[in-house]
């Protein structure tokens, strides 16, 4: 794909356009271009075609999206512009650029309602526990797509009859007309008006599908969900699955997503793990081993000695497995020191025998504090002497 050009740079318009825009610089660049007024131009039918293609998958908002994020190396695009214009035309837009009508030439309405078109792809997002995201599970969920109807085979007519003839426009689904344009009056081909340019109509229609020749049906998928996917992470295509084509044309794909529900426990980020741990006063103090929680149950963690609140941790291997890979990231946990609310007298007495027996030798930070406070006071104690004895 090194030989194409940015669909943005064909169009002339930055990745943040709105769609007003991009369907303005489409029909500004179109006309510029069109065939019509470059006969025998070949390079001018390039760039026609290539407006045509720029315009098809910008225009659309799924392709739009897949194309900023994936570029030409999108499968799904069949190589950036998958269907294409084979030739001079476009999109309906085309004829709505002098008067509502265009220019003729090219391919026509008709014969791009009656090619073969892809389906549109379809999303499903699969709601999983953070279980099931972290250690991969087999999922089986139901979503609704459009399906041929099977009562009168697609044709949209009632079962013994058959789709007549338009007798408009005799088959064509076009309706050939002269208007005048800036540059003199030009042939144009419209849609037809009665058959919407499909050249048949439906006397009786089929009663199932009403006339559309699809039904929506509910499909029953099972999947494996691979260890380690996110939250909000679009990890499977089902190709086939997504909405049926027409005129013979592919249907198109199914894209899964994963909504991961949040857990009591442990916070995610990227394959890491997170969580608080409360301890006892005497834990933090005396250090020992104490119970961490994991995904698969506890496992014990020695703590040191005089261990501060808000102090973290790490345990290698215990986070959630690198999707698609074999490694597992960490968990980190940080610990909160509990402080008894509701005390006896005696152990409130043991307590300050305890605070008694250091002495301030073991609070670093308070004696730190204090020193500092005791060098504020002198420094300003002209100041606070002024400000007594006002008062």
């Amino acid at each position: 794909m090194a030989d194409k050009r940015d669909y943005y740079e064909v169009l002339g318009i930055s990745k943040g356009a709105s769609d007003e825009e991009i369907k303005k610089a489409y029909r500004k660049a179109a006309k510029a271009s069109h065939p019509d007024l470059h006969p025998d131009d070949k390079e001018a039918e390039a760039r026609f075609k290539e407006i045509n293609e720029a315009y098809e998958v910008l225009s659309d908002p799924q392709k739009r999206a897949r194309y900023d994020q994936f570029g030409f190396d999108d499968p799904a695009m069949g190589g950036a512009g998958g269907s294409g214009f084979g030739g001079f035309g476009g999109f309906e837009d085309i004829f709505d650029m002098f008067t509502g009508g265009g220019f003729g030439g090219g391919r026509t309405a008709s014969s791009r309602q009656n090619a073969p078109q892809r389906g549109s792809d379809l999303q499903y997002n699969l709601t999983l526990t953070f279980e099931e995201a972290a250690f991969g599970c087999r999922k089986e969920f139901k979503f609704q797509r459009g399906a041929t109807c099977d009562v009168c085979g697609g044709t949209g007519a009632k079962p013994g009859t058959q789709p007549q003839t338009c007798p408009t426009c005799h088959g064509s689904g076009q309706q050939r007309v002269t208007m005048n344009s800036p540059f003199g009056q030009v042939q144009t081909m419209r849609t037809c008006p009665t058959c919407g340019g499909k050249g048949k109509t439906i006397k009786d229609r089929c009663t199932k599908c009403g006339g559309s020749g699809f039904t929506r049906v509910t499909r029953t998928v099972t999947i494996n969900v691979p260890a380690g996917v996110d939250d909000g992470q679009n990890f499977k295509t089902i190709p086939g699955e997504g909405e049926p084509g027409r005129n013979g044309g592919p249907s198109g794909d199914l894209y899964i997503t994963c909504s991961v529900r949040p857990h009591r426990i442990f916070k995610r980020d990227h394959y890491d793990l997170y969580c608080d741990v409360p301890i006892s006063f005497t834990q933090a103090a005396l250090g020992g081993d104490i119970d961490v929680p994991t995904l698969e149950g506890t496992t014990q963690f020695n703590i040191p000695a005089g261990t501060q609140e808000g102090t973290s941790f790490r345990i290698r291997g215990q986070g959630i497995t690198q999707l698609r890979g074999t490694g597992r990231g960490d968990l980190f946990f940080t610990v909160h020191v509990e402080v008894p609310k509701h005390l006896g007298e005696k152990q409130k007495d043991l307590l300050r025998q305890f605070e008694d027996s250091l002495n301030g030798r073991e609070y670093e930070r308070r004696k730190s504090f204090g020193d500092q406070m005791k060098n504020y006071i002198k420094e300003n104690a002209e100041r606070f002497k002024e400000k007594f004895d006002k008062k």
